[in-house]
């Protein structure tokens, strides 16, 4: 008897185990670890994830079921990614099943379908209006009945037996098939034909001599090619001479586009030592973790690709993290005209479809080396050579949903496992990595000039309270206006970076001083103009803008705050003549728009690029020569120990889109704050000052690298009942810690209420805690049924970012 154990489809603690199945025998030469399969679970069926194939089993034979239906005909997670899948439901307190889920592409997620089925023998004793549902059928989807008003009905007939339900599980991901048209019989059948054919068939010989060339077409070519109709092929069908049969087809993101190839180029004396280190770790099959620490502009790209090629010369495969953000059509086309079709690429403005084609490429080795976002660290390679984690200072590569990994922590497991070097490289690294590579646990590889030996820009800080003393109150310092104005008349581009999206910050009427809050959130609404909208940025709630004040009904309603559509508003009236993109989450929503305006950009048709995060970074254009940063300190002042480092890492990395080519650049900061050392400092291009301030303020308050953190959110509809859990956490935590850890809380979080929930959290901070993860864990099944019902939800970060 053959078993499989099976980690089945439901997220809860009751469930987080494997569950042993019998293998029937059709099955036993094929089920192997690490495929999906659809199994029995109560009285549903449920997809689930094959982990073990043994002869052995704790349970008797008589209680196990048969596995009922197989999803894969070769595994989707092989044995490295399965002991991953474990690894991280230890380190992230997750659920196996959602670590599984968390390494698939979305498309193979399983739907769950119900269908009602007519017990045939009992079918005269059901009700008339019940048999009329079914007519000619004996199955019918749930969704076609609960429409109808025999629900209750088919309750009743369900309860007497007459009626079962059957559960169906599908997948979302459809394989893309295209219909070829071929010839069946050989050659000399084919020539016979042709000569017996009539004058009035001039259509099926072109047909069959068109082929008897290319022996397969695709069935919309030949027909178009041929100016032939359907019937033409049925014919040739009917007479044996072509069949016509599905294949496969990718659907590839990139099939428009296309790439001329490109040669390595000739490094730098720093280049060509940061790779003869990183080529030492490929070549003797080593796990190091290099930080890869270069100014921006400094060529860490060059290096990667040609790391990746000593990679693939081995006949090994690459990983290539890079931010959401900064995966710009710029960033594949570099990768894509060095490796061409060697290439795959996954991020989140690709289609579902398209996503799961480049994964299976992957996962069939049609490609080596890929290049993504977060979720790509989880390709199914079998050999990796070489991982590179561009930007890693990013907090996009932290999942803020279960299970909550570092993308940079699966990079440096992976590796282990495969023995090869993971690449960090940042121009401002975290302050995390940087302290490891200090201590020696990473090794540093430095890059200090730019590429050409090109300067780094120099930096202006304006002080904004100066301005408005001296009577401006536009968004824009005098400085900034003359500098845009004399780069237009060189016919030289700017980008300006603000780090916000939206109209403005928030609508306040001048008499009352009510704010417009969201009904739902203790958060303002964000005025959108082109919609006439305001918008809740954390629910997604909508209200239209009204000319009165809710409270007082004064027309004096005004907005604060400055949005990037502001900005672009303000900029036609003084700037009339001047080109502007603005780019922000509402003007790149559509597929492919990002990808649109930076070429756009790239191309000249615009003097101006505004736009939010997203432009920051990975950018590179020639004609650019002014950056102007207008609200620098929007992050200072936010509720997170790491707002100083953000904001430095931000205006370090959106400083260095300026100048990077033959063109001199410059850069405009604009502030409330220009005392703050982040921006001085940022200014000054001195990221060595800024680790050493800034790792003095964390020691004296006890953050990262110093300490680890953990965050506990508690969220519940009614207030006291929220606070009441949070406190009894704390408790718990406190019980089963040592004396070493200090555990801050419960306090209502930054934004109190979100989604109209209450929510409360605990921070602990610690050094060693062996008993950190049981007490933890504790938590998760004490209150496992009031979250299943929804009543609380209760988050465990082990390493958070995202603080508010």
């Amino acid at each position: 008897m053959t078993i499989a154990s099976v980690i089945v489809d439901i997220p809860a603690s009751q469930t987080d185990r494997p569950f042993d199945y019998i293998i029937p025998p059709k099955f036993v030469d094929i089920v192997q670890p690490g495929m999906r399969v659809v199994v029995p679970f109560g009285n549903r069926l449920l997809q689930g994830f094959v982990i073990e194939v043994k002869e052995t089993t704790d349970m008797s034979i008589e209680q196990l079921k048969p596995i009922h239906s197989l999803l894969d005909v070769v595994p989707v997670l092989n044995e490295e990614l399965i002991q991953l899948g474990r690894w991280l439901t230890e380190t992230t307190l997750c659920f196996m099943v959602s670590a599984f889920q968390a390494m698939l592409p979305a498309a193979m997620k399983a739907k769950y379908e119900k269908d009602i089925r007519l017990i045939e023998q009992h079918m005269p004793l059901v009700h008339e209006n019940v048999r009329a549902l079914f007519r000619d059928r004996l199955t019918i989807p749930w969704s076609e009945v609960e429409q109808t008003p025999y629900v209750r009905l088919l309750q009743q007939e369900i309860a007497n037996g007459h009626i079962e339900v059957v559960y169906r599980v599908e997948e979302k991901g459809k394989i893309k098939t295209e219909k070829w048209v071929e010839l069946c019989a050989n050659d000399e059948h084919v020539a016979h034909a042709l000569a017996s054919l009539s004058t009035r068939a001039m259509k099926q010989k072109q047909v069959l001599e068109h082929l008897l060339t290319a022996r397969a077409l695709p069935l919309k070519q030949l027909l178009s090619e041929t100016n032939s109709a359907w019937a033409t092929v049925q014919t040739l069908i009917k007479k044996q001479l072509v069949a016509v049969k599905e294949k496969e087809i990718y659907r590839d993101p990139y099939a428009n586009h296309s790439f001329s190839k490109t040669k390595p180029l000739v490094l730098t004396e720093e280049q060509r030592q940061a790779l003869h280190a990183i080529g030492q770790a490929i070549e003797q099959n080593v796990h190091d973790v290099f930080l890869m620490y270069g100014v921006t502009g400094s060529g860490k790209t060059e290096v990667y690709m040609q790391a990746i090629d000593l990679v693939l010369k081995k006949g090994k495969e690459a990983i290539v993290l890079v931010p959401e953000i900064s995966l710009t059509p710029q960033m594949v086309r570099r990768f894509k005209e060095r490796f061409g079709s060697k290439v795959a690429v996954l991020h989140s403005g690709l289609s579902l479809g398209e996503k799961y084609d480049e994964w299976r490429k992957i996962q069939r080795k049609e490609v080596q080396l890929v290049v993504g976002a977060r979720s790509a660290i989880f390709a199914p390679f079998e050999n990796i050579g070489i991982i590179i984690i561009d930007e890693e200072h990013e907090t996009s590569y932290k999942q803020e949903e279960s299970p909550r990994y570092h993308a940079r922590d699966v990079a440096i497991f992976r590796g282990r496992y495969h023995r090869c070097p993971v690449v960090l490289g940042s121009a401002t690294p975290s302050l995390e990595s940087f302290a490891r590579a200090k201590k020696g646990v990473y090794k540093q590889v430095t890059l200090t000039r730019r590429m050409n030996d090109h300067a780094l820009p120099p930096v202006e800080i304006v002080d904004m309270r100066e301005e408005l003393r001296a009577g401006n109150r536009s968004m824009f310092s005098r400085l900034l206006y003359e500098k845009l104005t004399e780069r237009l008349q060189k016919g030289e581009q700017s980008v300006l970076f603000l780090n916000r999206r939206g109209y403005s910050s928030f609508v306040m009427c001048r008499d009352c001083g009510h704010v417009i809050q969201c009904p739902h959130c203790d958060i303002s609404l964000t005025y959108h103009r082109v919609q006439q909208q305001l918008k809740c940025h954390y629910c997604g709630y909508e209200q239209r803008m009204s000319a009165h004040c809710p409270a007082c009904q004064s027309e004096h309603i005004r907005f604060f705050g400055t949005g990037t559509q502001k900005v672009e508003e303000e900029l036609t009236k003084l700037l009339p003549h001047a080109r502007v993109i603005r780019m922000d989450v509402d003007t790149t929503s559509r597929k492919g728009a990002h990808e649109r305006l930076l070429n756009e950009f790239g191309d000249g048709k615009a003097d101006i690029l505004l736009g939010t995060q997203m432009i920051a970074k990975g950018l590179d254009f020639p004609n650019v020569t002014l950056v102007g940063v207008l609200a620098a300190d929007t992050m200072l002042h936010v509720p997170d120990f790491r707002a100083a480092e953000k904001t430095f890492q931000l205006l370090t990395q959106v400083s260095g889109r300026a100048g990077r080519h033959h063109l001199p650049g410059e850069v405009v900061i604009q502030t409330y704050t220009p005392e703050h050392y982040s921006i001085q400092l940022a200014a000054d291009h001195h990221f060595e000052a800024f680790y050493e301030r800034e790792m003095m303020n964390r020691k004296k308050h006890g953050y990262p690298p110093f300490y680890y953190l953990t965050l506990i959110t508690v969220s519940h509809v009614d207030a006291l009942k929220g606070i009441s859990i949070a406190e009894k956490i704390a408790a718990h935590v406190k019980k089963h810690l040592s004396a070493e850890a200090v555990v801050l809380g419960p306090v209502a979080s930054p934004i109190a209420r979100m989604n109209d929930r209450y929510r409360y959290q605990c921070m602990i901070k610690y050094k060693r805690e062996t008993n950190l993860t049981t007490a933890l864990r504790a938590i998760v099944e004490h209150y496992q049924r009031d979250m299943a019902r929804g009543d609380v939800t209760i988050t465990i970060d082990l390493n958070p970012y995202m603080m508010m």
